[in-house]
């Protein structure tokens, strides 16, 4: 059984985090599996949409899996070593050109908050539960971690989070923009099916394009020439072209990311 398993269903793709049995803990090998897996998926052109879940219903990942740490985390070295895995694992989540929905069950903590926070929209549950109580075991979040999490919630979340430490309802995570939606435990499947529907179905160009944008946007570093003239190249695509007409004759259209 692989830690992270892929699977697709026409346009949509699902990673897997799959060890229920240890509410979806993430160790070095589902790290791992996240980098491969982005990196076959980011290649796929047929892809409109990417969600995140974890196995089980417990769980989406209950933070990174301790039980490794003696033996592969337990010193300064060996915690650098742990990073050069883990965190282009949780880069190549943001970085993926597709959009990417996580489907947030149970437990969403630490490690698992991470990567949560890493897709473009989340959904959660009413039972679900957010933190990252690391106070307790004398860990920090090194600025890596933080800055996509900063760059996203702003400071004032991540304070409650890091110092208060408690665990967050999924009111609270709606409260401080954690995730976008908050549905009922039953209702999950749905609403994740029907967002990714949504997504699925308008033009990938311009999904691919509105999410570079966005994120370049938290950089404060001022655009480039090169980068205001890319707003305009949609106009040159056949997408452009296809919607156009499909709104002009009042038809549904259908894109083909070109």
């Amino acid at each position: 059984m692989s830690a992270i398993e892929v699977t697709r269903d026409g346009a949509v793709a699902t990673v897997l985090l799959n060890a229920p049995e240890r509410m979806n803990a993430m160790n070095l090998e589902m790290f791992s599996g996240i980098s491969a897996a982005m990196a076959e998926l980011d290649d796929d052109h047929d892809i409109r949409c990417v969600i995140f879940r974890g196995a089980g219903g417990k769980a989406f990942a209950a933070g990174a899996d301790i039980s490794e740490f003696e033996q592969k985390r337990s010193t300064r070295e060996q915690a650098v070593a742990y990073a050069a895995i883990s965190n282009p694992a949780m880069a190549a989540v943001q970085a993926c050109r597709h959009p990417t929905l996580a489907l947030i069950e149970g437990a969403c903590v630490g490690g698992g908050l991470g990567l949560a926070a890493m897709c473009d929209l989340r959904i959660s549950t009413q039972s679900a539960r957010f933190g990252v109580p690391i106070k307790r075991l004398g860990l920090v979040e090194s600025p890596e971690e933080l800055r996509p999490l900063v760059a996203k919630f702003g400071v004032n979340a991540l304070f409650e989070i890091l110092l208060v430490g408690d665990l967050l309802s999924a009111d609270d995570a709606l409260r401080l923009g954690l995730v976008n939606k908050v549905v009922a435990d039953d209702a999950i499947d749905d609403a994740g099916a029907q967002w990714a529907r949504k997504i699925a179905e308008g033009a990938p160009l311009s999904a691919r394009w509105h999410k570079k944008f966005l994120y370049r946007l938290l950089d404060p570093t001022p655009l480039t020439d090169a980068e205001l003239d890319e707003g305009y190249d949609c106009f040159d695509s056949a997408d452009f072209q296809t919607g156009f007409r499909a709104f002009l004759d009042k038809s549904k259209p259908v894109f083909e990311g070109r």
